[in-house]
């Protein structure tokens, strides 16, 4: 990818559902269609993480296809990393009842 990609910002959305056999992406653009994602996934109250390697590497994939078998070992880490969150998102408001 260009400096001037890179300067622009990118952004990707995942949606994983279980009768998915993979993650999809669903979202991905450059500039302000990137910053319209995040905007987005930030008022839905959804994770975002930033990691441009690996969205570098899915903005590859075709919009509305799986995550590719390459790339799964990556995108389990992420929403383990996610689930782990929402996990204790989930302790910290029991504790709080």
């Amino acid at each position: 990818m260009s400096e001037a990609a890179q300067d622009r910002g990118t952004a990707i959305a995942l949606s994983y559902q279980h009768s998915d056999k993979a993650p999809r992406v669903v979202a991905k653009g450059y500039g302000v269609v990137a910053e319209a994602i995040i905007a987005r996934a930030r008022e839905a109250g959804v994770y975002i993480h930033d990691s441009p390697t690996l969205v570098n590497l899915l903005m590859q994939v075709d919009l509305d296809s799986h995550v590719p078998p390459q790339l799964y070992v990556a995108v389990a880490e992420l929403l383990a990393w996610i689930y782990h969150l929402e996990a204790g998102m989930d302790a910290g408001a029991e504790a709080q009842t």
